[in-house]
């Protein structure tokens, strides 16, 4: 490695919480072996994008970020990881200014293929694995650049959704080990970080694949159990779970658990039961409706996100009407909503009814006003309670940001004092920003006294 040692490394992460995960865990490899971490618009001697294949505009983002890393230093190497490297690694190798392709075996493997890398004008190399050889598992999880850590729990998909390339992008799904979990909950914990969200591509399948075989040794049950009982972690929050897959027992943990936030981040992407058989989904509109009910039966005041997908081939007006009053009718908090986009080796790609772009773009933009509307009212209802807050560490033109247990961003004056920390205050008012000011609460001014 004396190549590089004591050069400079550069990062870019596009896409999920997993992506963050793993993108940390490369760094830390390469840190490690004497490189020095930079940021991406700064001269570098390598820089590494690591992709996402959900994102419509896949291939247009990853030539953006080419061009930015060229404009910081042409002669710097850049190394393109990820599902999009996994999916398209021949595509990206003739990107202009790309010289490395490593797939999802490879991408972990990194110093093995940097030594020797010479910055070229031909096509990048490729290293890339067939995908079917991606049935191992590598723990992951961030921490540095954020508040909270991203701990990764699980990977892979063994669902067949009928939209989705993740599964061609990740492999099977398999889990991490529950120690393994666990001693990495404690590590993040002894650093001072004060949250850890669960990531994973389909983190309700936890157990499959944990000791490297297809039975479920442990549940996500389990998983969650065993990391509420680890000592330093003053929260953790589960990320999107699947809900059939999310069960009573689980929601009966969180709502009654020491460390577990009352937040929940639950895919619909259909309230049309014949959109989600289409879809190959493993639910239907009624689980669901139940799954949000559950949850706000046992805690009232916690936040629900859900994920939805506009414009899926066979989609009329009356079936993206009967997804619109579905959601109107659920007491969610917010809304993640995708545009569906063909994917190659999809089912869905040949699918009838395929739905004009620019209807596809209307129906976004009627959910994405429906997500705004339902958030203020639910900031609304939590006018006048006192809850904790974790704040941020980032000083925005003299503010500073967090989130409380239940999901509501909050706003008041910069104070470096309470950068990582979490505060007890009193939710006011919601903002012309649309988030929520504060003031310390009562207790926490007799706490500090």
């Amino acid at each position: 490695m004396e190549k590089f040692i004591s050069k400079k490394v550069a990062f870019h992460t596009l896409g999920c919480k997993l992506n963050f995960a793993e993108t940390s865990t490369i760094s830390r490899q390469l840190q490690d072996a004497g490189f020095q971490k930079t940021t991406f618009d700064e001269v570098a001697d390598i820089y590494v994008i690591n992709t996402c294949s959900v994102t419509e505009n896949a291939d247009k983002e990853c030539k953006q970020h080419v061009k930015r890393a060229m404009k910081s230093n042409a002669d710097g190497l850049v190394i393109i990881v990820g599902c999009y490297a996994q999916l398209k690694p021949e595509e990206i190798s003739k990107i202009s200014g790309v010289d490395l392709v490593l797939g999802a075996k490879e991408k972990f493997n990194i110093l093995s293929y940097i030594n020797d890398l010479e910055k070229t004008n031909n096509f990048g190399t490729v290293h890339s694995c067939e995908i079917e050889e991606t049935d191992f598992f590598v723990g992951s999880y961030s921490f540095g650049d954020r508040t909270r850590a991203f701990l990764k729990v699980q990977d892979g998909c063994d669902y067949k959704c009928t939209y989705c390339t993740i599964p061609l992008a990740r492999g099977i799904s398999r889990s991490d080990t529950i120690a393994s979990v666990v001693l990495n909950a404690s590590e993040i914990a002894k650093k001072g970080i004060k949250e850890i969200v669960l990531t994973g591509v389909n983190i309700g399948d936890y157990g499959k694949g944990e000791f490297g075989n297809k039975k479920h040794e442990h549940t996500f049950l389990n998983l969650i159990e065993a990391l509420d009982e680890v000592e330093g972690i003053e929260r953790l929050r589960i990320s999107s779970i699947e809900p059939n897959l999310l069960k009573d027992e689980s929601i009966q943990l969180v709502a009654n658990s020491k460390r577990f936030v009352p937040h929940f981040h639950i895919p619909l992407q259909s309230g049309s039961d014949d959109l989600l058989k289409k879809m190959k989904r493993r639910y239907l509109s009624g689980l669901f409706y139940n799954r949000v009910f559950k949850i706000k039966e046992l805690m009232p005041n916690a936040a629900i996100g859900v994920d939805v997908i506009v414009g899926f081939p066979g989609e009329t007006e009356e079936l993206f009407l009967e997804t619109y009053q579905f959601i109107q009718n659920l007491p969610i908090t917010y809304l993640h909503v995708f545009t569906y986009s063909e994917r190659e080796n999809t089912e869905a790609v040949d699918f009838e009814g395929v739905v004009p772009i620019p209807e596809r773009k209307r129906r976004n933009k009627m959910l994405r006003i429906l997500s705004e509307k339902k958030k203020m009212e639910f900031y609304q209802t939590q006018i006048g309670n006192t809850l904790p807050v974790l704040w941020e560490n980032e000083n925005r033109d003299g503010m500073m940001y967090g989130f409380t247990e239940n999901y509501v961003r909050v706003e008041k004056q910069f104070d470096a004092n309470f950068c990582n920390e979490i505060e007890q205050v009193l939710l006011k008012n919601i903002g012309i920003s649309g988030n929520v000011s504060v003031e310390a609460s009562f207790s926490n001014f007799l706490a500090n006294a």
